[in-house]
């Protein structure tokens, strides 16, 4: 009985001996699930075992980064890989070193439906592919206080007209200290999107549970009607808990879809202006309405809108009566950003100069705009009003009007006068102007050495500027090859909108700020240029906006002609080449919150 019990034995330790080498390439891919919910993160354990030529005595000095390690990279169509781990155990087998090996990758869906984990390669082994199910939504039995990290988003209104400001809040709910984060940024072709001032943070509880928050706020100008959807925003991030584990965080939400309607048919005006509040105001006037021929008047009418941009207000009526002279300033426009949305103001300064006598009248200004409160055309109103002009004393009506225009060429226009024999301002002596010319020769001199020094520094920016040409290659051949690729492939990306005219052009252009200037964290295009004011790129994107909001009554585009966006690309292309990657205005990095990355349409 012993001896056949010695005997099978025997028989198992050469089978196992001969199974071992058998196997020794075998490899298994086994998911921790195979159906889970789009913010889950799936763990994948992979296992395989090679031989491993190596020595007894140089056991002790075995690097784990020579092992090699599966093709997990043909996962990323389907999946990001959020981390990877490895465990080796190395024993003698008939003599022969054998490695087993076990990775662990964590993957997060990238969308909903059934996924496949392609077969995976480790030497000459393949694993089995594996389906994953990937369903929308969160557990229907898994509230929000049960999770580690939560999204919200809500709209102030459940509809809007075509151009009406549509305010949308994103909250992200999370526990623990936040390591990193990443919570992508509102977009869409049709929409023009600004962000409503910098993002906050505080505390909120929920059901006796604290959480932290950042909350980020954007105005939403839909550009077409119909049913407006956004993207789903979404956050990845990393934070540790209280006992010092790591986890990964990852949520997303959708907003529900918003109807656009169109423009009222009923509308009467000529621009449509959507908006909360509309105030038309005058400046300047006297209160008598009573001048005289060759007084100089100065009128100030202003347009203020709540909910709508600047660009968006149509330039004020320039009629006036004969007999009146106008001198227009360029309009002023104006966008401030408060958390309740945009609030912006047109202003137009005008000289009016009457040369005739008479009654002269100024007509009514009326601008209709739609009161998106109570769903109503209403029209801001400046009433005409009528100048009771007199004959200026001891002078003719003709006289008084030539001596006015010659008055205004002569305060606009640059004084020029011979180098040798310049002018002598009203009212100076003339023997004071005599004296001042007394000495030619130290006047002479005093403007050899002024040109001197001018000649001087313009030589010496001339060498700085040509100093730095020869640095700027070697700082951009310097980026890091995926940074430049990825930035790159934005930029061509940007350069096609804003050759279309589309609405997403503003938001691409700060995702590509964000690529080309790295640790700056922009959030809009005022923040771009506030660390790099660009005059030129800058008012080419203003001419965008004023295009974009260029509708009238019927809903079409005011002007006719379509959009040509070279000037646009130009200014890009410029500025690119002027931009570098750090900047002297941008300082120290900022703390948390901002630690939250800006993810823009890519």
């Amino acid at each position: 009985m012993v001896k056949r019990l010695i005997t099978q034995t025997i028989w198992l330790v050469v089978l196992m001996a001969l199974w071992l080498p058998a196997h020794a390439g075998e490899l298994a891919a086994v998911p921790d699930r195979t159906s889970l919910y789009e913010g889950d993160v799936l763990t994948l354990t992979v296992k395989g075992s090679t031989e491993i030529d190596l020595d007894l005595s140089d056991i002790f000095n075995f690097d784990v980064s020579s092992l090699p390690s599966p093709d997990i990279e043909k996962v990323s169509p389907d999946f990001d890989i959020l981390s990877r781990n490895q465990l080796h155990n190395i024993h003698a087998v008939n003599g022969n070193m054998v490695g087993e090996i076990t990775w662990t990758y964590e993957l997060a869906p990238k969308s909903t439906g059934e996924l496949t984990i392609p077969a995976l390669t480790f030497k000459d082994s393949v694993s089995k592919p594996v389906t994953i199910e990937v369903k929308k939504g969160n557990p229907p039995d898994q509230a929000d206080t049960n999770r580690d990290s939560f999204i919200e988003l809500t709209a102030d209104k459940s509809d809007v007209y075509v151009q009406e400001q549509l305010i949308l809040t994103v909250r992200l709910f999370f526990r623990g200290n936040l390591i990193r984060g990443e919570l992508s940024e509102p977009e869409h072709p049709n929409a023009i999107i600004e962000p409503l001032g910098k993002q906050r943070e505080f505390s909120s509880d929920r059901d006796g549970v604290r959480y932290r928050v950042v909350e980020r706020r954007y105005a939403l100008f839909p550009q077409k009607p119909g049913p407006l959807n956004l993207p789903t925003i979404r956050f990845e991030g990393q934070a540790r808990d209280t006992n010092g584990s790591l986890k990964f965080l990852r949520d997303s939400e959708a907003l529900f879809e918003v109807p656009v309607k169109p423009i009222p048919a009923q509308f009467s005006g000529s621009t449509w202006l959507p908006a909360t509040n509309l105030t038309l105001a005058e400046a300047g006037m006297p209160p008598t309405l009573n001048l005289k021929t060759g007084d100089n008047l100065t009128r100030t009418l202003s347009l203020q809108a709540t909910g709508l941009p600047s660009e968006a207000l149509p330039p004020l009526p320039e009629n006036v009566p004969d007999g009146l002279r106008s001198y227009p300033e360029e309009p002023k426009r104006d966008t401030s950003v408060g958390a309740d949305g945009l609030t912006s103001t047109l202003t137009q300064t005008r000289a009016l100069v009457p040369v005739k006598a008479g009654k002269l009248t100024l007509p009514a200004i009326r601008i209709p705009w739609w009161d998106t409160d109570s769903d109503s055309e209403k029209v801001a109103v400046i009433p005409a009003q009528t100048l009771n002009v007199a004959l200026a004393e001891s002078a003719t009506e003709s006289a008084t009007e030539s001596a006015t225009e010659s008055a205004i060429e002569g305060a606009t226009a640059p004084a020029t006068a011979p180098l040798g024999n310049p002018a002598t301002p009203p009212g100076t002596d003339s023997n004071a102007s005599a004296s001042g010319t007394r000495n030619p020769v130290n006047s002479s001199r005093f403007w050899q050495w002024v040109s001197l020094t001018l000649a001087g520094i313009w030589v010496l920016t001339m060498l700085a500027w040509w100093r730095t040409r020869r640095l700027a290659p070697q700082t951009s051949a310097s980026r890091g090859s995926g940074d430049g690729a990825n930035e790159s492939a934005v930029f061509k990306q940007l350069l096609n909108c804003a050759k279309e005219g589309s609405a997403s052009t503003h938001g691409l252009f700060v995702s590509w700020a964000n690529l080309r200037m790295a640790g700056h964290n922009f959030r809009s295009a005022g923040d771009v240029f506030h660390v790099y004011p660009k005059p030129d790129l800058e008012a080419e994107f203003s001419r965008l906006q004023a295009h974009l909001f260029s509708r009238d009554s019927s809903g079409a585009q005011k002007n006719p002609e379509p959009w040509n966006g070279n000037a646009l690309t130009e200014a890009l292309k410029q500025a690119r080449e002027n931009m570098g990657e750090s900047s002297p205005k941008a300082g120290l990095p900022p703390l948390y919150p901002d630690t939250l990355r800006v993810s823009g349409p890519m």
